[in-house]
């Protein structure tokens, strides 16, 4: 087998660090799993899950409890994506770039962009399956947050620590858009240097942690537009801890998953994870799930479209990733290679192929996401 790879492998990483590429918060606040190899694509990964426990009274007794029988539940996570990027390479197109940057220079930002364009996917991915299981949302839609200071950190971070997620093991994770970064930077205490205890936001516009949250951006967080449904009321009243919303007096609009809703009486903005399209159905919130009981016929109200930045614990949310299988004896490349990319720390395979008189490079990745824990996931509205 021709050794094609290594030569350029200095251009490649090289190029990496050279070719322009967006922000990525999602993927290292999540838990990432690249082992992997057993599940084909297609094929159900699952996780287990505990209930709450239940509480007895203690008796002394000569004989010992039974003891309650206690439900365990799963949930199933699919590698759902093959996707690569396939450069063709031709012999003429060769020796046309080796009479100007050279091959090596623009193979190797051809592969970073390639990079670049899968790890945005799943950046993207991991935004839109981490704000649409979300428990809970703070701050006001349609207004960056941060402008005047930074009390919505704090009002997030009690969202996760009411629902009792552990908050000071340093897993826990502010992902926001750079327009919510900028007003942070602005903070005029948290440029002082005698307030935040050193220079590294003013002079190198290093945001530090905050609350007890590493504090990120992305440019793959997300903007939510609202559903249609309007009229929606409670049909026959949830109790304490209730994900299962019936509602019916509908419009017949959409209640899509991501929006926020409110029920009158009840200050806590839900989040909607699953949602329906009828005058009436079943509404999913995030768990665990309303935080006051709801009467019948109380009214719905959805808020407004929001962008949809996240805290949330490490554990809340997975990444499953591997490099494409191939079959038994290989395929037709001529050489493979595994490299990481430096800015996501993510891996992936570059295969090269040869035909008649031309040749294609194939970057490419299997990967799958899940939420596992609503109550882990908090929106911060801008």
């Amino acid at each position: 087998m021709a050794n094609v790879l290594t030569d350029l492998a200095a251009d490649i990483y090289k190029a990496a660090d050279v070719v322009g590429r967006e922000l990525v918060g999602f993927i290292p606040s999540a838990t990432v799993n690249a082992g992997t190899e057993q599940a084909a694509k297609g094929q159900q990964v699952r996780s287990f899950f505990t209930r709450a426990a239940t509480v007895v009274d203690s008796t002394p007794a000569m004989t010992i409890p039974e003891g309650d029988d206690q439900t365990i539940d799963n949930k199933a996570m699919t590698l759902t994506k093959e996707r690569a990027v396939q450069i063709p390479w031709t012999g003429e197109d060769i020796r046309f770039v080796n009479g100007g940057p050279g091959y090596e220079t623009v193979y190797g930002d051809q592969i970073a962009q390639a990079m670049r364009a899968l790890v945005n996917e799943m950046e993207s991915d991991l935004a839109t399956e981490a704000y649409k299981n979300a428990s809970r949302a703070v701050g006001t839609a349609g207004a960056t947050p941060f402008a005047n200071n930074f009390d919505d950190i704090a009002l997030a971070r009690q969202i996760l620590a009411d629902n009792g997620m552990p908050m000071n093991d340093g897993r826990v994770s502010l992902v926001m858009n750079t327009a919510a970064g900028a007003n942070l930077r602005n903070l005029a205490n948290l440029q002082s240097v005698s307030d935040a205890g050193n220079d590294q936001l003013l002079r190198r516009g290093t945001l530090l942690d905050l609350q007890g949250a590493m504090i990120k951006e992305s440019a793959q967080v997300k903007l939510h537009t609202k559903g249609t449904a309007t009229g929606l009321d409670a049909a026959g009243g949830e109790p304490l801890g209730e994900t299962s919303i019936a509602l019916d007096g509908g419009d017949g609009g959409t209640l899509l998953s991501g929006d926020i809703v409110t029920f009158a009486g009840d200050t806590n903005k839900y989040v909607v994870n699953t949602g329906f399209t009828a005058a009436s159905g079943t509404a999913v919130i995030g768990g665990p799930g309303l935080r006051a009981a709801l009467a019948d016929t109380v009214e719905m109200t959805i808020g407004n479209s929001f962008t949809a930045n996240v805290m949330m614990h490490q554990a809340a949310l997975e990444l499953a990733m591997r490099a494409p299988a191939s079959p038994l004896g290989g395929d037709a490349a001529i050489d493979v290679m595994i490299v990481q990319d430096p800015t996501s720390g993510l891996v992936f395979e570059i295969s090269v192929y040869k035909g008649y008189k031309k040749a294609m490079i194939n970057v490419g990745a299997i990967w799958g996401y899940k939420a596992w824990k609503p109550d882990a996931i908090a929106i911060l509205m801008g």
